[in-house]
């Protein structure tokens, strides 16, 4: 049995020092089978939390720890404060680590610190700080999402995320047993927890957020649909159901390798994956296809309920490179559309810049595209382009989406 505070650790570690992303610094590490939920737990409890452990460290140390230091005393932390361990087991299990580390040195400096941590000394600011404090989004974000939203900002900023979003191919009735939560799509359920088993690699079902299942369900089906931005390759999936054949481009080429890996396990005999970059054309392209569906770079703030560590690195400047981005690709895209065809933008941002303004930029600038008619099972708001979908009514997720048409 291991240290319990070492298989979060070494997770943590890669996201915070390496950069990595959460889901892909779990899955490449190797964890101790038997407390696989608990380590899962953990290092989503500190990343939900991250702002607020960071004050608390502040709070209690003259000079800024080291990284490694730091990630050690955030799990701790989280243990004491949100698990509501014991304190001797967390200032005790936190040591013993330190020193299998080889970092025994701050073995003293770490249970000091734990010993005397007191809740009640740490101090939050008022107004929006407090609230990018207690919600862990970034304090620009929160800026945003007052003024947009007014009144409803805060439900929007403290909307957790349901559970695990699993889309069933076959076999459903197996897992139906346990408790769930239905979605108003068909097959489509939200578990608190789900193990994946044998049936993952069959092919029998595959974890696709809701955010992701309601956009697809504003596709219409056709003859030929680009998807342009496609990895790792759930909507192409799912949207290769309705369309007969589906083209999911990529622009790096190991991201296209997940794309024909998902393609593989979910039997997606009609979907083609290439690697390119979709704000540059290609003439053969052009006039091509009957539907293309833009599910552009963005900032990702509608998702950071199931991908908390989206917030570590969000800064206010990088919208402008995404604006840029995102308007480039939507562009180039429309290219691509037949006469009478659709396109759609999407993003799983909250920020009107990254969703209507963009939209309406295009429009303003396409006329030969008008905005048409899109509708969705699961709640969202009408917005003067398209749809949006806000996390406290959305099962956490918070995304947008606009159906265009190319006038005949």
């Amino acid at each position: 049995m291991t240290n319990p505070f070492y298989d979060p650790y070494r997770v943590l570690l890669k996201v915070y020092g390496e950069g990595a992303r959460l889901k892909l610094a779990l899955s490449g590490t190797d964890l101790e089978e038997l407390n696989r939920a608990r380590t899962v737990r953990t290092v989503y409890g500190v990343l939900e939390h991250e702002q607020y452990l960071a004050r608390c460290i502040s709070a209690f140390t003259e000079k800024t720890p080291k990284q490694s230091v730091r990630v050690l005393l955030k799990i701790a932390l989280y243990n004491l404060i949100y698990l509501e361990k014991p304190r001797y087991y967390v200032a005790d299990t936190a040591v013993e680590l330190v020193k299998k580390l080889g970092k025994g040195g701050m073995a003293g400096f770490v249970n000091a610190f734990l010993r005397q941590f007191d809740e009640k000394k740490v101090t939050l600011p008022e107004g929006e700080e407090g609230l990018a404090v207690r919600s862990n989004y970034p304090l620009f974000a929160v800026r945003r999402i007052m003024k947009e939203y007014g009144a409803r900002a805060e439900s929007i900023l403290f909307a957790k995320s349901r559970g695990v979003t699993v889309r069933f191919v076959r076999g459903e009735e197996k897992y139906l047993a346990r408790p769930h939560e239905e979605t108003p799509f068909a097959h489509v359920f939200i578990f608190p927890h789900f193990v994946r088993d044998e049936g993952f690699e069959r092919g029998d079902y595959t974890f696709q957020s809701v955010g992701s299942v309601a956009i697809c369900s504003v596709v219409e089906g056709c003859e030929e649909l680009l998807d342009a931005c496609a990895a790792p390759g759930g909507k192409s999936v799912l949207l290769s159901q309705k369309c007969a054949r589906v083209t999911a481009l990529e622009l790096h080429e190991h991201r296209t390798a997940l794309i024909q890996s998902y393609c593989a396990r979910m039997g997606a005999a009609n979907v083609r994956a290439e690697t390119g970059d979709s704000s540059l054309f290609r003439p053969e392209w052009e006039n091509k296809f009957d539907g293309v569906l833009c599910d552009v770079p963005c900032s990702g703030l509608g998702t950071l309920a199931e991908n908390p560590d989206l917030a570590l690195n969000k800064k206010e400047e990088d919208l402008k490179g995404l604006n840029a981005a995102q308007s480039a690709i939507l562009s180039n895209c429309a290219r691509y559309v037949k006469a009478g065809g659709h396109l759609y933008y999407s993003t799983c941002s909250l920020l009107q810049e990254e969703n209507d303004e963009i939209a309406g930029a295009f429009l303003k600038s396409h006329p030969q595209f008008e905005v048409c008619a899109a509708d969705c099972p699961l709640p969202h708001e009408r917005t003067n382009y398209g749809l949006q979908f806000l996390p406290d009514t959305a099962y956490g997720a918070g995304f947008y989406v606009a159906k265009l048409r190319r006038k005949a």
